[in-house]
């Protein structure tokens, strides 16, 4: 099972932040736009991924709710006709929400950098440390928190819930 050491944060001024971590990869990254349809699993979360352009993917994963680095353990598969699979989905398990954003990569390494725009919300980073199979949790915390340090992301600015928890938040 893939696993990721994950953290998110908000963010006050992306452009700044765009402008260190490209420097810092020595990378420009690649913008995407999705679309997130997370649905009421019975255990973990299960969204179902819209890529504009890009072959869409059904994700579950179990992760903590908490802040800092932590373990998120998932499982993907890729869909052919997502409009049909999020009918089924829908049918089966009923939408628990929508989440909507441009998101910029940006590879450093193993650790995915995520800088994302999402709709109704604002500007957030994700770290991403892609765990091999030799390395602990707390390599991967090592990872993130160094990044964290480069990339000047104070704790205080980490946060301990999904996109689609902020936005069930402010309905």
């Amino acid at each position: 099972m893939p696993r990721n050491v994950e953290i998110k944060a908000k963010v006050a001024d992306p452009e700044n932040l765009i402008k260190n971590a490209k420097l810092l990869a020595g990378d420009d990254g690649i913008i995407t736009e999705q679309e997130d349809t997370f649905f009421n699993a019975p255990n973990g979360r299960l969204k179902l991924r819209n890529i504009k352009g890009e072959q869409s993917v059904l994700i579950h994963y179990n992760r903590p709710d908490q802040e800092g680095p932590k373990l998120s353990d998932f499982h993907t598969a890729t869909v052919d006709d997502v409009e049909a699979m999020k009918i089924v989905l829908t049918d089966a398990l009923g939408v628990k929400g929508v989440v909507k954003k441009s998101r910029l990569l940006i590879m450093l390494g193993q650790t995915r950098i995520h800088i994302d725009d999402v709709h109704g919300l604002g500007h957030f980073m994700e770290l991403e440390v892609m765990l091999q199979d030799d390395q602990s949790v707390e390599d991967g915390q090592k990872i993130a928190e160094e990044i964290m340090d480069k990339l000047d992301i104070s704790s205080s600015e980490l946060l301990d819930c999904a996109y689609t928890d902020m936005i069930l938040k402010n309905k």
